[in-house]
Parts: C-alpha cells; sequence; structure tokens
C-alpha cells in the first residue's frame, strides 16, 4: 500500500508578548516626551529665579554681585536672557555665590522705555523676571509694536498679576523717573551698548567674557 503523507498543521505562534513589548514601550516614549514638553511649566518661579527680591535674583550676600545693563528691545539682549541666562542662574546664582540684578537701560526708543516702566510695576508684585522673559520672548523690530502698552498689559496678564495694581502702577508713570535714571547711571559707568555686565563693580564686560569674570572673582574669595 502506498504510505499517505499528511501535511503537518502549521505551528501557531503567539505575537501576544511581542504587542505587550510594543506598546509598553509606545508608553514609555509618550511618557518620555510628556515629561520634557509639560514638566517645565510646573517649575515654581522661586526654582527659576531663586530667591527674587524685585530686579535681582540671589541670595542679597553672595560674596559677587552681577549687574546686567540691557535693552528690553536689544536682539542680543533677548538672546542671552532665553539661552545664557538659565544656565548661569543654576551654576551660579542657585549656588549661593552671584547675586544677579538687572538694570534696564532705556536707549532704543519710547518701547524700550514703556517696557522698562511696566517690568518695574511687576516687580511690585515680584515677578519683574517673568515678565521680563514675557518681554524677551515678544521681541520684534524695533518699536515696532510688539512692546506696545496694550501687548505689555496682555503680557501682565498672562503671568497673573493683579490687572488693577499694575494698571494703576503702569498708568501713573510711578517708575518714569527710575528708567531715567538707570540709564544715566549706567552711562556714568561707562555703558556704551547691551548687554554689557558689572562684576563686583568692574566692567564692563561683553556677554562673552561674563563667566569668565564671575570665576575670576571666585577665585578671589578668601
Amino acid at each position: 500500500m502506498p504510505k499517505r503523507y499528511r501535511t503537518k498543521k502549521p505551528v501557531k505562534t503567539s505575537s501576544a508578548p511581542n504587542r505587550k513589548l510594543l506598546i509598553g514601550s509606545t508608553i514609555v516614549v509618550a511618557l518620555a516626551i510628556v515629561a520634557l514638553l509639560v514638566l517645565p511649566n510646573f517649575l515654581q518661579p522661586e526654582e527659576k529665579y531663586p530667591q527674587a527680591n524685585r530686579n535681582s535674583i540671589g541670595d542679597p550676600n553672595a560674596p559677587i554681585l552681577v549687574e546686567e545693563y540691557s535693552d528690553f528691545q536689544c536682539p542680543w539682549c533677548a538672546r542671552f536672557a532665553l539661552d545664557s541666562e538659565p544656565a548661569l542662574i543654576e551654576k551660579y546664582v542657585a549656588s549661593g555665590n552671584v547675586q544677579f540684578t538687572f538694570i534696564p537701560f532705556s536707549f532704543l526708543g519710547p518701547e524700550s522705555i514703556q517696557s522698562a516702566k511696566a517690568a518695574y510695576c511687576a516687580a511690585d508684585q515680584n515677578k519683574f523676571w517673568e515678565f521680563k522673559e514675557k518681554i524677551y520672548l515678544n521681541q520684534s523690530a524695533e518699536n515696532s509694536g510688539a512692546l506696545s502698552d496694550a501687548n505689555l498689559e496682555r503680557f501682565a496678564s498672562q503671568i497673573k498679576l493683579d490687572m488693577t495694581a499694575f494698571r494703576d502702577c503702569f498708568i501713573s508713570d510711578k517708575y518714569a523717573q527710575q528708567v531715567q535714571d538707570d540709564l544715566a547711571t549706567g552711562q556714568e559707568r561707562g555703558i556704551n551698548g547691551t548687554p554689557y555686565f558689572l562684576v563686583n563693580g568692574e566692567g564692563p564686560y561683553a556677554a562673552a567674557e561674563l563667566e569668565i569674570r564671575i570665576q575670576a572673582a571666585l577665585v578671589k574669595i578668601p
């Protein structure tokens, strides 16, 4: 009798473990992306701007005082504030070695002056640094309307200032003289552009020199 050949049934393989692994990996990646995008928004202002006190951050007893003279319409100032400043704050201010003070040097026109006055009004509610960041994030061509009074009020609302108090301060020109005095004092100290920095009263130094000067000052600390 001829032999009968039987076709072997295919062996079933389960793809369930592979699917679970793929789903698990996808979830992990998704959570990582969410963390990167969302968590920075939950940083407390005191962590981002340690010991903020009006237009200064850091320990008032720190051995090094850095004073920045910047115009709110200056693109190089915006680049420093958004790109370089956070690392310097983390490295030197949060560590207690530096107190950092921002002084508006408003020489590029009316929107610079109005921005400085508005920033000081924000300082009355101890949100100078948040307001400064908002201005630089929305900066555009000089005196083009990007920093109009209406937009400055919008920025104040976005950082949740008491708008009645802010408007009263801003409309009253409470800080008009302060802004003029800042400009005059900066000129007396040798500031002729922005951004420029003084380190323990010495300078002015360009942004590219700042960290070198801070480190040199640290070496001198007993």
